[in-house]
């Protein structure tokens, strides 16, 4: 007879549980329990790949050396665009030099523009008025400065020799000669030859009929950045709005407060940069005028285009004007070196901070670098954009990519 007990060390409420099996008997207590079937199919046959980081095979550049006609067919139609897109770049250079031009032209009149704005004045009047102001004032100039400007040219050269035969008296001259020998002499010589040979006149400025060409050039070229200056100056708003949807919606505050502070920088740079070249021509206009000093209308106009270069225009066109001062005697140039060298101080020290207030500072060896390389690219037109881009790309490090490396740790 069988013993009914409970099993030996089993408790009464052990022995009457029902005997079963564990689930995850046998198996690892962490694996997931296997997946019910998918049509029949087992649900692993089904599971989405693993994405690990790496390549398929046969999509590393490894793999592609197996078909080497395939790879060198890419590479040579990738090498070709590249040398198309060069090409059109370069046939297209000049079309985009009207566009920089005119577009910074644009920046440079739209801090006129707001500050009618603020005075209550619509932004298309105030277009309006820039633009009939600034046509205005060219026309003005050219009337008054071309005429004397072509006399006194045509003097410069007609007066050459007696200019020459005036400065061989002279006491400077004297002082050379004793200090270098005869060789003063013969260089003169060959230098006043030079310059009264209308052979070698026509063929620095190329010939008469490339010079009449690149006039016409030239012209036209004014023509087509002062139109499409006005076109991105009447949709100047438009376009920063339209340049900040390119950026993600999270970052387009910053984007465009970086923007506008851009943009017033760069336009509040070459405002200042005419301002202080228009303040330099009319001293230079005012010391040849007052001292003697012969074509004070051309010296004005060279001083203007001499100072827009970044830096060291006023240093260019002091050493210029002073060895031109030379020719009529050391005493007058002597007082024009003086005087504008003093002005060059109170512009340094007075001027230029109050004018350039609201630009981005650069520092000084990045403007020299940036002025060099500017100009080696566009001549003077890159001498004079170089510094708004140098120091908006500052901007851009100092509150993008340095804030980026800070967050880094």
């Amino acid at each position: 007879m069988t013993d009914a007990s409970p099993t030996l060390g089993a408790t009464a409420a052990e022995a009457a549980e029902p005997l079963s099996a564990d689930a995850a008997a046998g198996t690892d207590a962490q694996s997931p329990a296997p997946a019910a079937s998918v049509n029949g199919a087992d649900a692993a046959d089904v599971e989405a790949p693993v994405f690990t980081g790496e390549a398929p095979a046969g999509k590393t550049f490894w793999a592609n050396l197996n078909s080497p006609f395939r790879l060198g067919l890419v590479l040579t139609l990738g090498a070709l665009a590249a040398v198309a897109l060069g090409l059109a770049f370069w046939n297209l250079s000049t079309i985009i030099i009207y566009v920089v031009f005119a577009l910074f032209a644009a920046l440079g009149l739209d801090p006129v523009v707001r500050w009618f704005g603020r005075h209550n004045v619509s932004r298309p009047w105030a277009i309006v008025i820039v633009y009939t102001a600034f046509a205005l004032v060219l026309t003005g100039v050219l009337l008054l400065v071309v005429p004397t400007l072509i006399k006194q040219i045509t003097a410069f050269f007609s007066d050459l020799p007696s200019t020459i035969a005036t400065f061989q008296k002279s006491d400077f001259y004297g002082w050379l000669s004793d200090t270098f020998g005869s060789q003063v002499g013969q260089i003169t010589d060959q230098v006043e030859k030079f310059l009264t040979n209308p052979a070698n006149i026509a063929a620095i400025g190329g010939g008469v009929v490339n010079f009449a060409v690149s006039v016409g050039t030239t012209i036209s070229g004014l023509i087509i950045v002062l139109v499409l200056s006005l076109y991105f100056l009447a949709g100047l708003p438009n376009m920063k709005v339209a340049f900040n949807r390119f950026v993600a919606a999270r970052n387009r505050k910053k984007a465009a407060a970086m923007t506008d502070q851009i943009t017033d920088s760069i336009g509040a740079y070459l405002m200042g940069m005419v301002v202080l070249a228009f303040c330099n021509s009319v001293i230079a206009f005012l010391l040849h005028l007052f001292l003697g000093l012969p074509f004070p209308a051309l010296m004005g106009v060279l001083a203007f285009l001499i100072t827009l270069i970044p830096l060291i225009g006023s240093v260019l066109y002091w050493i210029t004007a002073t060895v031109i001062a030379l020719f009529t005697g050391w005493v007058p140039a002597l007082i024009f070196a003086i005087i504008y060298l003093i002005y060059m101080q109170l512009e340094a020290y007075v001027l230029t901070p109050k004018v350039m207030n609201k630009a981005i500072s650069v520092p000084g060896a990045l403007v020299v670098i940036g002025a060099m390389v500017g100009g080696t690219l566009l001549g003077l037109l890159g001498a004079l954009v170089a510094i708004p881009v140098t120091a908006s790309i500052l901007l851009i490090i100092k509150q993008v990519f340095i804030p980026k490396q800070d967050a880094k740790l």
